[in-house]
């Protein structure tokens, strides 16, 4: 066993700085462009070797066995054979169907944590595999890096991103993503584009749309944002954002966010805490390492 038993982590959130489809697969995926973002907020997650594997979720609608977090840590403990344990508890943060990749992110946070605290010394391909089972975005959070990303979103070239300051604002519902890519008048076929036009401004989220049509509540939040900086939806999901010079400007919006609505800052990051929360973990040894950011 690791000399390390007990690991607490920032699982972070995402979001999509664009998302493009630009066409479909015959097998029914989509084809994509996307740029994710990695933001310095999210669930927190602490793991504890155990004889048997738990989870607990607090506040969240969903049996244990459906969450992705322990679905991972099932089949990690499959793939490797390993019959070691683990007590997993998430204190989530992040909204469901909020297209800010909660359940992706807990998951990959989960392979990552129970490789290094069960000693199993999978690679990172290994887990992005085992990741991309459970979900195209899994590959993302499990890399750690923001990333210029294509195909079903599993092709990721790392990006430095210059740094923003986000305002994320969730105007109280879910988004389903199967509903969104089912519609009818969704676009399928944009034309792809280069890295080079994004850094110039170019890109847009082609599911806005469409869950602007079936979310009012998504509409009038992007209508509402869209009055101190330009918004955009996240991914496909009820979550929309703007970008702000610095956290001052972003905090004195969210201070006049409407009742009903909930909403925080957070600040771009080109690497995933969990990375270097792991590696810290590693070189420290026993007891309980920390990786959440304040």
């Amino acid at each position: 066993m690791s000399t390390v038993s007990t690991l607490t982590l920032l699982s972070p959130a995402k979001l999509n700085l664009f998302l493009h489809i630009t066409g479909r697969r015959s097998d029914g995926y989509h084809e994509l462009q996307t740029v994710f973002q990695l933001l310095d907020y999210g669930d927190t997650i602490t793991i504890e070797a155990s004889d048997t594997l738990s989870l607990e979720c607090p506040g969240l609608a969903l049996p244990a066995e459906d969450n992705l977090a322990l679905r991972a840590a099932l089949r990690l403990q499959q793939e490797s054979g390993s019959d070691q344990g683990a007590a997993i508890h998430i204190h989530k943060r992040l909204p469901a169907g909020g297209g800010l990749g909660g359940g992706s992110s807990n998951a990959a946070t989960v392979l990552l944590a129970l490789n290094q605290l069960w000693e199993l010394k999978l690679s990172t391909a290994a887990l992005c595999e085992l990741g991309l089972e459970l979900g195209a975005d899994v590959p993302l959070f499990i890399e750690g890096n923001s990333a210029w990303a294509e195909g079903v979103g599993e092709h990721l070239s790392p990006l430095e991103l210059p740094h923003r300051d986000y305002l994320v604002v969730h105007p109280g519902c879910s988004v389903a993503t199967a509903e969104v890519f089912s519609d009818r008048e969704l676009t399928r076929n944009t034309a792809p584009i280069t890295i080079a036009t994004f850094f110039a401004g170019g890109g847009q989220n082609d599911c806005e749309s469409v869950v602007r049509r079936l979310h009012p509540k998504v509409d009038k939040a992007l209508n509402w944002l869209g009055k101190f900086s330009p918004a955009r939806l996240t991914g496909t999901g009820a979550c929309v954002f703007s970008s702000f010079d610095s956290c001052a400007q972003a905090e004195a919006v969210l201070a006049q966010l409407p009742a009903g609505w909930n909403g925080f800052v957070a600040a771009g990051l080109n690497r995933s805490p969990v990375l270097d929360a792991l590696a810290e973990a590693n070189r420290n040894g026993p007891g309980t390492q920390t990786g959440e950011a304040d």
